[in-house]
C-alpha cells in the first residue's frame, strides 16, 4: 500500500472513537488466521520438546548481544530451529475462545494482525520455496516453489542481496481488518508498533540458536505483495528479516 506512510502519520494523531468501530456495532472479529487451501501441503513443525539446539540463554546476554547481521548464511537451519523462531515471533500460548489467542508477543487489543511468510532457502527438510506459518496448528503450508527464488526475495528488499542469501527470510504481512475491527482508522499506528514487538523477539530468539537477523523496512511494496499473492489492500507486506547462521 503506497499510501501507508500517510495513513500512519495521520493515525498517530487520531483518538479512537470506539462508538463507531465494528466491535462496538456488535460485529464478530475477523478470523485469527487466514484459511488454507485444502490441498495445500502442510508440514508439521517440531514442538518444544524437540528444540534440541536451543540454548538456555540468560535474557541479559540475549539483549546485550543483539545486533543486526547482514552477512550471508554460513549453513542451513534445522527445522527445529525454524520452528522455535516461528513460535517465538507468533506462537500461540493459549486460545481464548474462537476469536482470541494469547501469543508470545504483545498485540494491541490482542488483535494480532500479522501473517508470517517464510522464504526457505536452506532449511533441513524443506524444499526451497515460500511457506506460510499456521500458528494455530504450528505448521507450515507450502505456497509455491520458484526458480531463482533468491533473486526474487532480494528484489523484494530493493536489491539488498543478503535478503536472498539467508537460510530463511521472514516476511510479515498485516491483515488490517483484524486491527480495524477494534481501532478503526487508528489501527495503522498500533500495527506498526506490533511489528516492532515481533521482530525484536526474532532478534532475541536468534541469539539462542547461534543465528543473526536484520530488520528490513525498505522493500518494493507492489512486488512483495504480488510475490506473496496478497492483494496489497486488505493484506500487505509490512516488514522483512533474513535469518542466517553465524
Amino acid at each position: 500500500m503506497t499510501d501507508f506512510k500517510y495513513f500512519l502519520k495521520d493515525s498517530i494523531r487520531k483518538r479512537v472513537d470506539f462508538s463507531r468501530t465494528a466491535q462496538s456495532r456488535g460485529l464478530p472479529p475477523p478470523p485469527m488466521e487466514k484459511p488454507c487451501a485444502e490441498n495445500a501441503r502442510k508440514i508439521d513443525l517440531p514442538g518444544t520438546g524437540d528444540w534440541d539446539t536451543v540454548q538456555s540463554l540468560p535474557l541479559v546476554n540475549a539483549i546485550a548481544n543483539r545486533k543486526s547481521h547482514r552477512s550471508p548464511t554460513k549453513g542451513s537451519l534445522k527445522l527445529s530451529e525454524l520452528s522455535f523462531l516461528l513460535w517465538a515471533t507468533q506462537g500461540v500460548r493459549k486460545k481464548e475462545g474462537v476469536y482470541h489467542a494469547l501469543r508470545t508477543v504483545p498485540s494491541a487489543g490482542c488483535r494480532h494482525s500479522f501473517e508470517t511468510y517464510i522464504a526457505a532457502f536452506q532449511v533441513d527438510g524443506l524444499d526451497k520455496g515460500i511457506y506460510r506459518y499456521l500458528p494455530l496448528s504450528h505448521q507450515l503450508a507450502l505456497l509455491f516453489t520458484r526458480e531463482n527464488l533468491e533473486s526474487s526475495v532480494a528484489k523484494m528488499a530493493l536489491g539488498q542481496g543478503f535478503a536472498g542469501k539467508s537460510a530463511a527470510t521472514f516476511v510479515w504481512t498485516t491483515v488490517t481488518s483484524r486491527m480495524e475491527w477494534r481501532y478503526g482508522d487508528a489501527a495503522y499506528k498500533v500495527i506498526a508498533l506490533d511489528a516492532g514487538h515481533v521482530c525484536q523477539n526474532l532478534y532475541l530468539a536468534c541469539e539462542a540458536i547461534g543465528c543473526g537477523t536484520c530488520a528490513i523496512a525498505a522493500y518494493d511494496q507492489e512486488f512483495s505483495d504480488a510475490l506473496l499473492g496478497v492483494d496489497g489492500e486488505d493484506e500487505f507486506t509490512i516488514y522483512m528479516a533474513p535469518v542466517s547462521k553465524l
